[in-house]
């Protein structure tokens, strides 16, 4: 079992699909997609669709007639994508801006928006963006995390506390947007209708290393003077001797235009 501080961060996008896969990951994006209830014939867009890993399943649901457009900044993500899509024409993949979308106004029917408003510059021009490219009538899902509330079990617990107030305050450049979405999406126009909460559950000690990146920003922090070092490795080596966990909230809001 690993125990090696700073551990290369993942391939991007393999580190999205692991996550999708998981249990707690299939579970809400499964949720999110129901909320979204996707009907034959529509237009669905997929901001910060990554490798693609939601395209598939909301293809389905347009059918033949429908149109499912992804977007993403990042030309690997979008070849991923593409290689997962390739068997369904009715996916649109387009590079393009979050605060940009490459999208023409009242475009989409349906559209989501997960765990992508944490990394971007500007949360509320990318909801504007979101608001300008949806129809009247239509249903947005917006799924975040709010890392204020990750949850590392250990017995040097003011460690455990360190190491998340550091993803949240220098890891994670919009940490707490899971608890703002609501507010930013009404801000930007749209009208909540439901705010649901979901809890990832982390049993296992290397799946939350490689998804938490506790080894790697343990060591970030070590660097910058934020964790003790010494004790910085203890609290990480002693997380691998016993039973493990951690957790933190994902927040899931569906709104209307």
């Amino acid at each position: 079992m690993s125990t090696i501080l700073g551990a290369s961060r993942p391939d991007p996008a393999a580190y999205m699909l692991r996550a999708a896969g998981g249990g707690a990951g299939r579970a809400y994006k499964q949720e999110l997609i129901e909320l979204l209830d996707v009907r034959p014939g529509q237009t669905v867009l997929d901001v910060g669709c990554g490798p693609g890993t939601d395209l598939p399943a909301l293809a389905e649901r347009v059918g033949d007639a429908g149109t499912v457009i992804g977007v993403d900044h990042d030309p690997a993500m979008l070849a991923e994508a593409r290689l997962r899509t390739a068997h369904l024409p009715v996916t649109d993949l387009r590079e393009g801006d979050a605060h940009a979308l490459p999208v023409a106004p009242g475009t989409a029917n349906r559209a989501k928006i997960d765990r992508v408003l944490m990394h971007v510059a500007d949360p509320a021009a990318a909801l504007a963006q979101l608001h300008t490219a949806t129809r009247p009538g239509a249903l947005v899902g917006l799924v975040e995390p709010d890392w204020d509330t990750l949850a590392v079990d250990a017995e040097d617990l003011d460690t455990s506390r360190a190491f998340t107030r550091y993803t949240t305050s220098d890891v994670v450049r919009n940490a707490t947007i899971g608890r703002s979405l609501g507010r930013l999406a009404e801000r930007a126009g749209f009208v909540v209708q439901t705010v649901l909460t979901t809890t990832p559950v982390f049993r296992d000690f290397e799946d939350a290393d490689h998804m938490l990146g506790l080894g790697r920003n343990t060591q970030r922090a070590i660097e910058e003077g934020r964790i003790d070092a010494a004790r910085g490795r203890r609290w990480f080596a002693s997380l691998s001797e016993g039973p493990f966990y951690a957790s933190f909230t994902l927040v899931t809001v569906l709104c209307s235009r």
